[in-house]
C-alpha cells in the first residue's frame, strides 16, 4: 500500500484501524479523544478502554470501534511537549510504531492517523509531522499497508512549514521569469529545462529587483521603458539538445520499452524494487503493472520515480521524455519537483506534504 493525507474529520474515516491520542488514564480526554468516544459510542467504548488500563506515555492498546466505521480503535498515550529536553520526540515515536505493529498484528490492511500530540499536547507540528513522515516510510519500506494521514478543518498553519515558504518563493520566481520571458521573448523558442536553467542564459536588468519590485511585471516594465529607451536583450534560447548522461546513452540504445528502461535504471543505480516503489509513493501491485507495460504513468507518478531513483535534473528531464513528458512553465507540481530535485531532497512525503498544501493532487491521488 502507500501512505496518503487527506483533510477529513478522523471519525468518519473509512479504514481497518483508526488511532486515538488517548487519555492515560481510563478517562474520556478533549480534542480527539472525546470526538472518537461520541463516535463508537462512549458507554462502550469505555468499558472496552478499562479492560486496557492505564497506558504509559508511548504505550498502545487496542479495542473494537463500535460505532464507527472502522474495525479498531488503537489507543495511544502520546507525549506532552516540554521543551525538547525531556524525550518527547522518542516517545512520539514510539506511539507510531507501536499503533502501526499493533495495527499489522491485528491484520490490518489500513490505518489512520492524526498528528498525534500537536493538539492539547503541544507538540510543534513541523517536528511531530517529521517524526510521523519517518516512522511511515520505515514501516512501508518492511510492509505493505495503507497509511493515512488526517488533517481535520481548515488548519491556520501549513503542515510543510518553513519549507512551504521556500517552495512558495521558488514558484514565485519561476513565475516571474516565465512573466518576463514571455513580455521580451514573445516569438523566441521556450525550452522546457529552462525552468532547470540547464539549456538557456537569459540577460536581464535588475531594475525591478532593488528591494522595492511589487510584484506588478507590467507597471515595472512601463516605469524602465518610460525613463529611458530598453536596452537590447539578445535572444540567447539555443536549440540544443537536452543534455545527456552515460547512463540514460546506454539505457535507451539497450531497451524498448519504458519497463524494461524502469528496470534497467534501477539496476543501474543498485537499487532494489520494493525500495523504488517505497520511495515513490506506489503500490506494489500499480508498480509491478508498471514494469510490465500494462499502465501509462501520469507525469508524477514518473516524476515521483525520479525522485525515489535519485535522479538528478538533466536525468529527470531524459527520463520524462522516455514517456512523452516534459517539464512544463505553467505547472506547479512541476516547480514543486523541480525545487526538491535540484536541491537533492529525495523524500516523495515531504513532497506529497507540500503538494497538499498548495491544494495539488498528491502523488497516490494523481
Amino acid at each position: 500500500m502507500a501512505f496518503r493525507i487527506i483533510r477529513n474529520d478522523i471519525t468518519k474515516v473509512k479504514a481497518d484501524a483508526i488511532v486515538n491520542t488517548a487519555n492515560p488514564e481510563v478517562a474520556i480526554g478533549s480534542g480527539v479523544d472525546s470526538a472518537i468516544y461520541e463516535a463508537a459510542g462512549a458507554v462502550r467504548l469505555l468499558q472496552a478502554r478499562q479492560k486496557i488500563g492505564p497506558l504509559e506515555i508511548g504505550e498502545v492498546g487496542i479495542t473494537p470501534a463500535f460505532g464507527m466505521d472502522a474495525k479498531y480503535i488503537i489507543h495511544s498515550s502520546g507525549p506532552y511537549w516540554i521543551d525538547g529536553a525531556h524525550q518527547e520526540e522518542e516517545m512520539l515515536r514510539k506511539c507510531y510504531d507501536g499503533a502501526l505493529q499493533l495495527a499489522r498484528k491485528h491484520g490490518c490492511k489500513s490505518i489512520a492517523f492524526p498528528l498525534m500530540s500537536t493538539g492539547t499536547y503541544g507538540f510543534p507540528h513541523e517536528i511531530g509531522l517529521q517524526i510521523a513522515l519517518e516512522a511511515f516510510n520505515s514501516f512501508l519500506l518492511q510492509h505493505e499497508m495503507e497509511i493515512i494521514l488526517v488533517v481535520f478543518g481548515e488548519t491556520a498553519f501549513k503542515l510543510s512549514g518553513q519549507i512551504f515558504d521556500d517552495v512558495q518563493e521558488y514558484v514565485d520566481n519561476s513565475y516571474v521569469k516565465e512573466k518576463l520571458d514571455a513580455e521580451y521573448y514573445p516569438g523566441g523558442v521556450y525550452q522546457e529545462s529552462s525552468v532547470l536553467n540547464a539549456s538557456r542564459t537569459v540577460a536581464l536588468d535588475d531594475d525591478c529587483f532593488d528591494g522595492s519590485f511589487d510584484g506588478d511585471i507590467d507597471f515595472c516594465a512601463r516605469s524602465r521603458s518610460a525613463s529611458r529607451p530598453m536596452r537590447h536583450r539578445e535572444q540567447s534560447v539555443h536549440k540544443t539538445a537536452a543534455p545527456t548522461v552515460p547512463l540514460d546513452s546506454y539505457l535507451k540504445e539497450n531497451t524498448g520499452s519504458l519497463g524494461e528502461y524502469l528496470q534497467q535504471l534501477i539496476n543501474k543505480k543498485g537499487k532494489k524494487n520494493s525500495e523504488v516503489y517505497t520511495a515513490a509513493n506506489m503500490t506494489k501491485q500499480y508498480f509491478s503493472k508498471l514494469l510490465k507495460n500494462q499502465v501509462a504513468p501520469s507525469k508524477t507518478k514518473m516524476l515521483s520515480l525520479a525522485v525515489a531513483l535519485k535522479l538528478n535534473m538533466d536525468e529527470t528531464v531524459d527520463f520524462l521524455r522516455m514517456s512523452g513528458y516534459a517539464f512544463s512553465p505553467l505547472s506547479q507540481t512541476d516547480k514543486i519537483f523541480s525545487y526538491f530535485i535540484s536541491r537533492g531532497i529525495y523524500d516523495i512525503y515531504r513532497i506529497d506534504i507540500v503538494l497538499f498544501d498548495y491544494g495539488l493532487p498528491t502523488v497516490v491521488n494523481d
